[in-house]
Formats: structure tokens, sequence, C-alpha cells
């Protein structure tokens, strides 16, 4: 399972490339990993396919080679352990977005902020490192 970048702010990664700490490192390993969960999550831009995605989830999810562990995180909405499976953010979010979740909300859920205190967060100019 993947687990977020240690790095310290402005440190280097296996990589040499800084990053902030707590981060989720996005390579073709873990989008290889999430690709089933980044296929379905992508089907949703067109409108049939969320239509039928919250008619039947999991007969919907059925229709992709998703593991056990892959269909349990995105049936409960488990959007830390879908990162954890090697989903992208960008595609979680189009899930987000069928259930009508913005991305403050997602912002607050990996933060262990609520939804509002994540948006007043960004607007103060958000976090500071360093």
């Amino acid at each position: 399972m993947a687990t977020p970048a240690a790095a310290e702010p402005g440190g280097s990664s296996s990589r040499d490339a800084p990053r902030a700490r707590d981060t989720y490192v996005f390579d073709i390993a873990e989008g290889r990993r999430g690709a089933a969960i980044n296929r379905l999550c992508a089907s949703f831009k067109d409108e049939h396919n969320r239509r039928d995605f919250l008619s039947d989830e999991e007969a919907y999810c059925g229709r992709f080679d998703l593991t056990d562990e892959q269909r349990r995180a995105i049936l409960d909405r488990d959007w830390v352990g879908m990162l954890d499976l090697g989903a992208s953010i960008f595609y979680t979010f189009k899930l987000a977005q069928v259930d009508k979740r913005s991305m403050q909300y997602l912002g607050g859920v990996f933060t262990g902020m609520t939804e509002e205190e994540f948006g007043s967060l960004m607007v103060s100019g958000g976090r500071r490192f360093g």
C-alpha cells in the first residue's frame, strides 16, 4: 500500500525532486496499480455513466477490473483508501462530483478538517511550511 512521502519541505526525494511532507507521489507504478479505479472515475465524464453508477454502484463497479479492496474503497467512499490503492486525486474528484462533493470537502477529508475549515484556510492563504 502506498504511503505519503515523508520528505521534509524543500528536501530531496529518492528522485532528487523537492516535495512537501505528507504528499502522495503519483508515478507510473502508482498509475498502473490504480488504473482500474482511475478508469472507473474517468468514465463519469459521460452523463449516462454517472446515472448508471448511481442506479447500481455495485454492478457498475463490476464493469471494471477492480480488486476487492478497490471496490470496497469506492463503495465506502474511502477517499484516502482510494489514494492508498493507487488512485489519482484528479480522477477520484470525478467520483466526488458525482456525489455533489466539492474539492474543499476532499481537502478537508485529506487534512482532517471540515469542508468549511479547509475552505477558510484556503481563503486565508493556506498552510505555510518552513
